[in-house]
């Protein structure tokens, strides 16, 4: 009987060093006031072509937000990301492999993501090791490859003792629920990406650039996609489920309709029959920034048809 060859130990490669970056000394938590526009939107009602997180490649032709202020809004609204780290040395063969996982995380006031870890984690490791990294963050609502989704580059260290409270708050802010309190509470460290080096940007198909760093970290986001945008989502799918189908469809029913993002200038709808899903747009003839604001806008659209 043939002997298995027996494998040669792995030969330990030398660390990279890790790039000279200082923390800053405080969380950047407080957003710039938004100044509240009188410009009516050209147009208003529902634009029947696949549209996602608010961006389409025409955005010239609509009224729809900035690339830059569309990643701000997906980035806010979106509660869970890939997160794609280094394997480290420790991890013997797989050594410099990307490690992809699933990870829950929140924005402070400067867009900079922020993540709750467990130290035993293999994305942690990996982190505390080499902070290159990437995170692949998807509108709400995913229903294939005609939505958007942005890809951000940088790097994440954890963030020193002093911080780690205010990272809490923020997190749980965000990440609001029985489950995510208890375990937050328990032995895990935040960890932020502190500098982010690009930012590739895919709005559906035929829209897809590189943003601009400086562009991305000096924009606001819109008011109504950071003041509880998931309660604003609830309400108005309780208040508008039956109506929406009806004004999406007047000729025969539709399985399902629901709002899945929101912005100033509208808010996209996914639309199910059977088993085929679209996303639509609902634009605004007034720009929102408030939940009544958002339920007044739906209202005046669906009083349309």
């Amino acid at each position: 009987m043939a002997k298995c060859s027996r494998r040669q130990p792995h030969q330990q490669r030398k660390q990279r060093p890790l790039a000279n970056a200082e923390l800053p000394s405080s969380l950047n938590l407080a957003f710039e006031s938004l100044e509240k526009t009188s410009k009516a939107v050209k147009t208003t009602g529902l634009r029947r072509a696949p549209l996602s997180g608010g961006v389409k490649n025409a955005t010239q032709r609509f009224d729809l937000p900035s690339p830059c202020v569309a990643v701000r809004n997906l980035v806010e609204q979106a509660q869970f990301a890939h997160l794609c780290t280094l394997m480290s040395h420790m991890h013997h063969r797989r050594a410099g492999y990307p490690f992809g996982t699933l990870v829950d995380f929140a924005s402070d006031g400067g867009g900079l993501p922020i993540f709750c870890l467990s130290p035993l984690a293999i994305h942690a490791r990996n982190l505390i090791e080499d902070p290159r990294c990437s995170l692949v963050v998807q509108m709400p609502g995913w229903t294939g490859l005609a939505n958007a989704r942005v890809t951000i580059f940088g790097d994440v260290y954890q963030l020193p003792a002093d911080m780690q409270d205010a990272a809490r708050e923020v997190f749980l802010a965000k990440q609001t629920n029985e489950r995510s309190e208890k375990w937050v509470l328990g032995n895990f460290m935040f960890f932020r990406m502190h500098r982010i080096t690009d930012i590739y940007f895919v709005g559906g198909f035929g829209t897809v650039q590189w943003i601009d760093v400086d562009e991305y970290l000096g924009s606001t986001p819109d008011a109504i996609a950071t003041n509880q945008p998931y309660r604003t989502l609830q309400v108005l799918n309780e208040t508008f489920s039956q109506d929406l189908k009806q004004y999406l469809s007047p000729h025969f029913s539709l399985d399902d309709a629901s709002f899945i993002s929101i912005d100033a200038t509208g808010a996209d709808v996914r639309v199910r029959l059977g088993s085929e899903f679209n996303v639509e747009r609902l634009g605004f003839a007034d720009k929102v920034h408030s939940l009544d604001e958002a339920i007044a806008a739906v209202k005046g659209v669906l009083q349309e048809c």
